[in-house]
């Protein structure tokens, strides 16, 4: 039962052939038992996810029940959830407990969903691993001695391990679509503004993006359905109106225009990994697709853009945790200040700091212009490069990472090698794209590859369809924990 579908879980709830608690019973007996291993959650809420399950079934039994009504799900600790620590897995917020909920939550809780707990990730969502937890060092389902990615790592690797049943996870600069392509599960970042960020702590407020985790890409358009839309409590949320997201799945093929750019298969991807999308561009082509060769020439730009906007702006953003307004408080003397740098230095961990530093450096007086300016300018190049590149075709697909799961000790003390792993997934981000992530092949370890779907502004639908077409074709070999 904790294996199956969003989808296949509604019918089964429709159809009473289990209960609400039944289902939320099944998937917290597992997390008991498995997620000593894996570490996928840093607060689980039995004693609250049964009382959602018994909410959820009464609207069960009296037939108003939505699509995620009793579905058990988990969420990313940078979401903002009314009662339930939110730590973005840091000492910094080690014992907040937000007074609200973020408007996704408000949304979903509308929905009747179960919420199972909250997953871990990268400290304040930096970094690629979710090493950088101060609480839980999230372990791949596929083999515990690897990575599950980052940052959304600890939802990625709940999906992967049967421990909930979909997740939210957030995405700045590929932190939903990289774990997902290293735990064997699919997971979308939608357009920028598609989805209220109101109540998601902040790390790059300009690329920070909610998205779902879940097994398949129909699974990921349901949630999306009903998390998307219009927020006065954000000003970067679209009026826009929300499609159905799941209205294209069944979609045929034959003539969608499919471009490959030259560059994000070139020099740092693997074999393995290349071998596995270009496979997955030739099972496309034989559905009827049209396959378009591109360029994008700004692509080998793209990690030092990044990295200068999104560690100007968390640095900004991180201003306020100063151990008086918000987080951590040293028990120090002293002067002011002192107690500042010490709570600082307290609070935050290492890959933090480091970004902290890089941000203020590309703002300060006499490096602005020729770090945060340029970083900026290039931002806008490759906006132009992709909308260039979509006068041409409707989808693009590339690698969603440069490689598998790598070991856990592997990369974390190389902080420049781990960025420039990144550089597959961070355009999309600088553009607010949309693209979705999905597996599609495993190496010679049996380690998930993944494939990543980018679509135009706007257009989750058309993606969430073509990655449904692919999936159908696909045999998705699960972990097995």
């Amino acid at each position: 039962m904790v294996e199956l579908t969003v989808k296949s879980l509604r019918e089964k709830l429709d159809k009473k052939e289990v209960s609400a608690r039944e289902l939320t019973q099944a998937y917290l007996d597992r997390i008991e038992s498995v997620d000593k291993k894996v570490e996928s959650y840093i607060t689980v809420t039995p004693e609250a996810a049964l009382s959602a399950a018994d909410k959820a079934q009464e609207k069960i039994n009296a037939g108003e029940a939505s699509s995620l009504c009793g579905i058990p799900l988990a969420i990313k600790d940078n979401i903002c959830t009314e009662g339930v620590k939110t730590t973005c897995a840091s000492r910094m917020l080690e014992n907040f407990v937000p007074p609200y909920n973020a408007t996704v939550m408000d949304k979903l809780e509308n929905e009747g969903i179960v919420m199972l707990g909250k997953t871990s990730m990268d400290e304040f969502a930096m970094g690629g691993s979710t090493q950088t937890s101060a609480f839980a060092k999230t372990k791949n389902p596929y083999d515990l001695t690897r990575v599950p990615g980052g940052s959304s790592g600890g939802s990625a690797a709940a999906v992967g391990a049967d421990l909930c049943a979909a997740a939210l996870g957030s995405d700045t600069g590929g932190s939903i679509r990289q774990p997902a392509a290293f735990c064997g599960v699919t997971g979308i970042k939608p357009t920028y503004g598609r989805v209220s960020r109101y109540g998601l702590v902040a790390f790059a407020s300009s690329l920070d993006q909610i998205g779902p985790v879940a097994r398949s890409a129909e699974d990921c358009g349901i949630i999306l359905n009903a998390i998307s839309g219009y927020d006065f409590h954000d000003g970067t949320s679209s009026r826009l109106p929300v499609d159905d997201y799941t209205s294209k799945i069944g979609m045929s093929m034959k003539g969608v225009k499919i471009a490959v750019v030259s560059e994000f298969f070139a020099e740092g991807v693997d074999e393995n990994v290349r071998k596995s999308v270009l496979a997955a561009v030739d099972t496309y082509k034989a559905m009827g697709a049209e396959i378009i060769e591109a360029s994008m020439p700004s692509l080998k730009y793209a990690i030092a853009a990044y990295y200068l906007i999104a560690s100007a702006e968390a640095s900004s953003n991180l201003s306020r945790y100063d151990g008086i307004k918000f987080g951590h408080r040293a028990d120090v003397g002293g002067s002011y200040n002192d107690l500042i740098v010490a709570s600082r230095s307290e609070g935050f961990g290492d890959e933090v700091k480091r970004r902290i530093l890089l941000g203020n450096y590309a703002l300060s007086s006499g490096y602005y212009d020729a770090y945060y300016g340029k970083a900026m300018g290039l931002k806008q190049k490759i906006r132009e490069e992709y909308a260039d590149i979509f006068t041409k075709c409707d989808l693009i697909i590339t690698p969603t990472a440069p490689s598998v799961a790598y070991g856990i000790n592997e990369n974390i003390s190389d902080p420049k090698k781990m960025y420039q792993a990144d550089f597959c997934t961070v355009t999309v981000n600088i553009a607010s794209l949309p693209a979705l992530s999905t597996t599609c092949g495993y190496d010679e370890n049996g380690m998930p590859i993944g494939m990543s779907i980018v679509g135009k502004m706007w257009d989750e639908t058309t993606i969430i369809g073509a990655a449904d077409a692919f999936e159908k074709q696909f045999d998705r070999i699960g972990a097995s924990l």
